[in-house]
């Protein structure tokens, strides 16, 4: 009965922590998706799945965060008012306390194992593929039929009069683009062309415009010397696929059994970084206990303050161990699992001393 209601709390309070931690990660996301769409790194029409994709992705950091910040103020709320004393002198001791959140830390860090081994990686790979075939798309890149569509990176104006279902096909093309020539004066750049068809280079870096029968203008403005070129094809640049995102890893993408064939830095570093998410759940849920003892006059987000700090301290400690393996100075992680196991002693030596049994101090000294 006493594990059930431990249990139910602590779940409660793990939600709602994890769905303000969402929320905050949510607007983080979205506005980094919208400097890639800016920037022309993929079009508009998969902002958001690409913004579900990678906030799936960030539960691998967000959920032990939740659970460790979860059961902190859980507990804490049962030492503020008083619950967790009346319990202690019914008879319930360390292991009455013990037992249930060995169930609610067993349960996350099974959670969060199939999220950092499974689910995460797989919407790293769905967001990649996501993403190469909507650049692949002229209908995914916003373009419509008999409307003026801006290209992606500020690239130019493009209009056709008619569009083929599948976005393969393209009617009368009208493109116009401003660049600035050599003599520092700005020149309209004007494409026409009676059908074209959208394809990408080989490495997928760029995507062009094949143009058939049609006309080429350039116009340096503020001057008359204009020129016009007919031609059978022209190839128009749509704009270059870029990339603002400087931690984007390959190997990230990768399922955990590909980690294994690969042997790279970049590969063990991701594949210990998976591994050690469900045992870093586990360490700051031991954490937790020792951490959310308070007295009722206690300032409440006292402890709160003194968390977030460990967990920036340890995540910190753990991230620059990853980096020694990326770098290659490291090809192992042990020195993660030494930190982690180092925290949890100290972990359990704070919880040891709060249920150590106290001789009783002799009147007079």
């Amino acid at each position: 009965m006493l594990d059930r209601y431990f249990l139910r709390e602590l779940a409660q309070t793990i939600a709602a922590t994890a769905i303000v931690l969402l929320a905050i990660m949510a607007g983080t996301s979205f506005a980094h998706v919208l400097q890639q769409v800016a920037n022309g790194s993929f079009p508009a029409s998969v902002m958001f799945q690409v913004l579900g994709l990678n906030m799936l992705d960030g539960l691998t950091t967000l959920l032990p965060l939740a659970a460790f910040l979860g059961v902190l103020n859980g507990l804490g709320r049962m030492y503020r008012e008083s619950e967790m004393h009346v319990l202690a002198s019914s008879g319930m001791g360390a292991a009455g306390l013990l037992r249930p959140m060995s169930i609610l830390g067993a349960s996350v860090a099974i959670l969060v194992g199939l999220v950092s081994m499974w689910l995460g990686p797989w919407a790293a790979r769905t967001s990649d593929q996501l993403v190469a075939e909507a650049n692949r798309s002229v209908i995914a890149a916003g373009l419509d039929a008999g409307r003026f569509t801006e290209l992606p990176g500020k690239g130019g104006i493009i209009f056709v009069d008619a569009l083929s279902r599948d976005g393969s096909t393209l009617g009368n093309t009208f493109i116009a683009t401003e660049r600035t020539g050599k003599d520092n004066v700005p020149h309209v750049k004007l494409v026409t062309g009676k059908h074209g068809q959208l394809y990408q280079e080989t490495d997928g870096n760029g995507r062009f415009l094949a143009l058939w029968n049609g006309f080429q203008y350039d116009i340096p403005l503020g001057a008359d010397n204009w020129r016009k070129m007919q031609y059978e094809r022209n190839d128009a640049s749509l704009s270059s696929i870029q990339s603002d995102d400087d931690s984007e890893d390959p190997a990230h993408s990768l399922t955990t059994l590909a980690l294994l064939r690969v042997d790279n830095p970049d590969a063990r570093a991701e594949f210990a970084w998976r591994t050690i998410a469900p045992a870093m759940t586990l360490v700051l849920l031991a954490l937790a206990l020792p951490m959310s003892r308070q007295s009722p006059r206690e300032p409440r987000f006292g402890r709160m303050f003194l968390a977030v700090l460990t967990f920036y301290l340890y995540y910190l400690l753990l991230a620059l161990c990853r980096g020694q393996i990326i770098k290659g100075h490291w090809h192992h992680s042990a020195p993660m699992w030494g930190v982690t196991f180092v925290v949890f002693g100290m972990a359990a030596w704070m919880f040891r001393s709060q249920y150590i049994e106290r001789k009783p101090r002799k009147a007079g000294a």
